[in-house]
């Protein structure tokens, strides 16, 4: 990628990145080509709480990343010079040094930095057994931390690219005899892989042990779905003005462009940080989980084809309910995940068309959705629902997210992207009396090497 295609932001990225570097490691600096690398966070734009039933989502990569800039290569284990530096905008006074050794433990006063050790150990495998990293690296990044738009993921990602150019400077890169999709795919999985074993980050909705063990109790659910994290792979193989529709059952993966409408424009996406988390959703997160289990199990007993709530349809939920197979609570579950499946096809299917007002419609339905039916969200992401949803431009806004704070997203005309940003800043200081933080982003493109 020449400079002139790199995005304005990812630019001083890098050049915040390159003054860190030089400033961390002017004195006895490990040798090595300068390489800079870069991955994107994500936001989902339809499709919430259906990933653990084998369903669909349809998130994309945004305009803001992380990028990673430095000089590094592969040295034999018997020179004595393993050491792996890093140091990052956050906290650019602390240079720290790890080992790139399998016997490696996570770090407890650094734990930002176990996601980049833990992918380095993911792909020591690749390379011969007297070999091992050796690189200085400086970190810089603009995905806003805690909300929910995927920055380990970025940090994770960006950090694998890195090493991929490690490994091809030195012709060691077995990824490259992989076809393009195959090797992102790759990728990524080795990202969640180090964010869950190194780092003991449970993969994406999944909050701990129990709730494993729930979902392992369930012979039903297909737990390969598990196994596969979007955000890594969002980041690792997001396209430029392309959403990317996600079977959680089979994996598949579509790419879905945003059409036109028939004025010729495309609309822009705000994401609107409530910077509010409630705890409550520890907890409820594998409440629902259970719940869907549950439901799933009494949908069985009316249509045997239904292995999850994937399978399930509108008319097998009215069919069990009939029976007092559904309470209240399993009735409101199931209709939210066979209704949000529902939409989310629907969504990718008018993106094409540009047919802005269809998606805006499913995403104000989408929300209510998860706020009547699966009961997830809450007050300060409701005002800021309630704020847009009423504003001039907009066609849609919903939680995106696992919920109980964090963020929302927003469709919305362009040219009244700005005036939305400012009205939703003053009226959330107004009512909630905290700061809400907004961007401006479209499909963006998913990790990649810079080479400027």
């Amino acid at each position: 990628m020449s400079p002139s295609d790199v995005p304005a932001n990812i630019q001083s990225l890098v050049e915040n990145a390159k003054d860190l570097f030089d400033k961390s490691f002017s004195t006895d600096p490990i040798e090595g080509f300068i390489h800079v690398s870069t991955a994107p966070g994500r936001v989902n734009l339809i499709g919430e709480h259906t990933d653990y039933t084998g369903g669909y989502v349809l998130p994309l990569a945004i305009g803001y990343g992380t990028v990673c800039y430095g000089r590094g290569s592969i040295v034999k284990r018997t020179n004595g010079d393993m050491k792996c530096r890093v140091v990052s905008m956050n906290n650019p006074q602390d240079v720290v040094e790890f080992e790139a050794d399998p016997s490696s433990v996570p770090s407890v006063t650094n734990k930002w930095t176990n996601y980049v050790q833990g992918v380095v150990l993911q792909y020591l495998a690749d390379l011969k057994g007297d070999e091992i990293f050796s690189f200085d690296m400086a970190i810089a990044g603009d995905v806003p931390l805690g909300s929910g738009l995927s920055s380990s993921a970025s940090l994770e990602v960006a950090t694998a690219v890195f090493l991929e150019a490690l490994m091809r400077e030195s012709g060691a890169d077995a990824l490259s005899m992989k076809g393009d999709r195959e090797r992102k795919k790759d990728r990524a999985v080795r990202c969640q892989r180090a964010e869950n074993v190194f780092c003991n980050v449970p993969c994406g909705i999944m909050v701990g042990k129990s709730l494993i063990r729930c979902l392992m109790s369930n012979c039903r659910l297909n737990l390969t779905i598990f196994l596969f994290l979007q955000d890594q792979f969002v980041s690792s193989a997001g396209c430029q003005g392309k959403l990317l529709l996600i079977d959680c059952r089979s994996l598949d993966v579509r790419e879905v462009a945003m059409g036109m409408d028939n004025t010729g424009c495309k609309p822009v996406l705000v994401v609107t940080n409530s910077n509010v988390q409630h705890n409550l959703g520890d907890s409820e997160y594998p409440i629902r989980v259970k719940q869907c289990k549950e439901a799933t199990e009494r949908l069985a007993l009316v249509n045997s084809s239904i292995l999850s709530l994937r399978d399930a349809a509108m008319d097998d939920i009215a069919a069990a309910s009939s029976k007092g197979l559904l309470d209240k609570v399993l009735l409101q579950r199931a209709r939210h995940v066979v209704s949000e499946n529902k939409r989310t096809e629907d969504t990718a299917c008018a993106l094409e068309k540009g047919d802005w007002s269809r998606v805006g419609q499913l995403m104000n339905e989408s929300h209510t959705s998860m706020k009547d039916d699966y009961e997830v969200s809450c007050k300060e992401i409701d005002i800021l629902v309630e704020l847009a949803q009423g504003f001039e431009g907009v066609y849609g806004s919903r939680l995106t997210g696992g919920g109980f704070g964090g963020c929302t997203v927003t469709l919305v005309r362009e040219d009244s992207s700005q005036r939305l940003i400012d009205y939703l800043k003053e009226q959330y200081k107004e009512k909630i009396g905290t700061d809400c933080t907004c961007f401006k982003t479209t499909p963006s493109e998913g990790a990649r090497e810079l080479h400027i």
